[in-house]
């Protein structure tokens, strides 16, 4: 039997969509207000899911307090109150869309969670539009 435990987070930061090999036309064209040059800003809400077994001995598929900590390690401290294109190694060189945070997200987790447990994030930047990935 395999059971999906889960754990909300959230972070601000602010980022710019943009291609540094586009010209400002194109980069309007494709990426409109959120090309902004003075940044803009975003809520995230986080939602991590880990499924696997039940540990018989703890009754536990993971400890939630310790999927709490990674999350707040690997994403947290590292995202919150941060420019992603300045501030985060992984975006110097690559554009911080949602679809690209989720996949930074979910390596920097994946590293930590058990061998053999599934691992899926979803990431709202706002109430309305989210991302999901499962290392697909």
């Amino acid at each position: 039997m395999r059971v999906t435990v889960s754990r909300k987070a959230h972070f601000n930061a602010a980022h710019r969509l943009y291609r540094k090999d586009w010209t400002a036309e194109q980069n309007e064209a494709v990426f409109g207000k959120c090309n902004n040059p003075n940044f803009h800003g975003h809520n995230y809400e986080l939602i991590v899911s880990v499924t696997g077994k039940i540990n018989p001995e703890t009754g536990y598929v993971m400890d939630i307090k310790d999927l709490a900590d990674i999350i707040y390690e690997e994403v947290e401290t590292q995202f919150d109150h941060k420019n992603l294109n300045l501030d985060v190694p992984e975006f110097q060189d690559l554009n911080p869309t949602a679809e690209n945070i989720v996949v930074v997200i979910w390596n920097k987790i994946r590293k930590r969670i058990m061998a053999g447990n599934d691992l899926e994030v979803v990431l709202y930047e706002t109430p309305r539009n989210f991302v999901t990935y499962k290392g697909e």
